[in-house]
């Protein structure tokens, strides 16, 4: 199912066909339309069309291009207009200095405006900016010094830099069906830029319809393309973006639970991942575990351990899967008499097995285990993120102190005698030396990957 985060339905494009319009969104699978007003009439359009269709939520805001048009009489009726209609977002709003049809002067005061009126009613915003990146973050800082923002940049066309830099404040990135044209290879630089968990999917009806329907009228249904290209980019299926971008849509703009019961099995691309447990040996420094623990749109906050007859029961046919990893947030290890249990299982079943670890099942079991998981595991990929013992532990905040990082060490020795495939990953978290890493794998006769800090899998 996909949300389009942001389409103006409202506008009179649609006065002739709304209804099928969104009949054809929901035969596509859209599950909900956010559709963001733009100055006072189309605010009031959009409150009401939220108000008559379940499907569709209301976000409120003056675009920068009329903000000439907001005088204190207008600027009231709009306070009145959103706090009359409860909508899901401040915007949009922003700053465009292509265009200028209005003085940046007012399109700085107004946007201000809107920053401080989303901040006092907790309501995420959306952000408009076209050519004007850099006086948007400088009044973002001035707002809200050191902010971490809730919030969206919608029909993101700056630089990969400008959409990482603003991910990393908070907000989400919004891509529209520029995406997919063929001279917008910038769009798709920044799109493949930003981590999956900060995308969102968006149309901008009736505007920037996909190629090849470009210089037509947009609408929702069709932001299956814009999840489509975005697949591409990140080398993932098109469900997994679909997915994703709903979970990130119904999380900022409160589209009712932001995710459904926890994972046992979850897949990404063609892999099923096992989520045996939460509990963990190391509190990495990037791990957000703790905090937020999902992973390409899948929920993995157990509430308790499954037990082997539950995860088998979630796997279902392991032969309809390229392999199956044990993985999850936690350290897998901690269970290894489960994932000896259903590995045994897996492969009796035509599978292929993976474990993602820290590579301190020997310092948890008290015992070299490697040779216990032989005709098990197929291959075994551990997270090891250093090649120094002094910044694993100021990394990797592993229980066992520095015993940990010569543990993983030995484990990985141990594992190349008894397994098919080692690999050693590492994260590229600011201050690591990724170099050293490859040589440590290269130095002890495994193969080497390297990680970006916010990826899983």
């Amino acid at each position: 199912m996909f949300i389009d985060s942001h389409a103006h339905i409202d506008f009179d494009d649609f006065d002739a066909d709304r209804d099928a319009v969104l009949q054809r969104a929901a035969d596509a699978g859209v599950e909900h339309i956010v559709n963001p007003g733009s100055d006072l009439a189309s605010c009031r359009r959009a409150a009401a069309l939220a108000a008559q269709h379940a499907q569709v939520s209301c976000a409120l805001g003056i675009h920068p291009h009329h903000a000439k048009e907001i005088g204190p009489g207008q600027w009231e009726e709009f306070i009145s207009l959103v706090r009359a209609s409860r909508p899901a977002a401040i915007g949009e709003t922003g700053l465009d200095y292509h265009y200028k049809f209005s003085p940046p002067e007012q399109q700085q005061d107004l946007f201000r405006r809107q920053i401080r009126l989303a901040i006092d009613l907790s309501l995420p915003i959306i952000i408009h900016c076209r050519e004007a990146y850099g006086e948007c973050r400088v009044i973002l800082d001035e707002e809200a010094p050191g902010a971490r923002w809730r919030g969206v940049m919608h029909c993101f066309a700056g630089t990969p830099a400008d959409a990482r830099e603003f991910a990393e404040l908070g907000f989400f990135i919004g891509f529209t069906g520029m995406v997919t044209f063929p001279n917008a290879r910038g769009v798709r630089e920044a799109a493949a830029a930003v981590p999956a968990d900060r995308l969102l999917i968006e149309t901008d009806s009736p505007y920037l319809a996909p190629h090849p329907w470009r210089n037509r009228r947009n609408e929702p249904a069709n932001v299956v393309h814009v999840s489509r290209a975005l697949a591409a980019l990140h080398r993932l299926e098109e469900a997994d973006i679909a997915r994703i971008t709903a979970m990130n849509a119904r999380t900022l703009f409160g589209l009712g639970p932001a995710h459904g019961d926890p994972a046992i099995a979850y897949r990404i691309r063609n892999s099923l991942y096992v989520n045996l447990t939460n509990r963990c040996t190391n509190r990495c420094v990037f791990c957000s575990r703790e905090s937020d623990p999902t992973v390409k749109g899948h929920w993995l906050g157990l509430e308790r351990e499954p037990s082997a007859q539950e995860v088998i029961a979630a796997i279902g046919d392991p032969a309809a899967h390229a392999e199956v990893v044990f993985c999850g947030f936690g350290e897998p290890t901690l269970r290894l008499d489960v994932i000896k249990e259903v590995a045994a299982w897996v492969k009796s079943h035509g599978g292929t097995v993976r474990i993602n670890t820290n590579g301190q099942a020997g310092l948890i079991a008290g015992r070299p285990v490697a040779a216990e998981l032989a005709g098990l595991v197929d291959v075994v990929s551990v997270s090891l993120n250093s090649a120094d013992r002094e910044q694993y532990a100021e990394i990797c905040r592993p229980e066992g102190g520095a015993a940990a990082f010569d543990a993983a060490i030995e484990f990985i020795r141990d594992a190349r005698e008894h397994l098919p495939k080692v690999v050693v990953t590492a994260v590229d978290y600011p201050g690591v030396d990724l170099a050293a890493c490859e040589r440590l794998a290269r130095e002890l006769g495994v193969e080497y990957r390297q990680r970006k800090y916010n990826e899983v899998g």
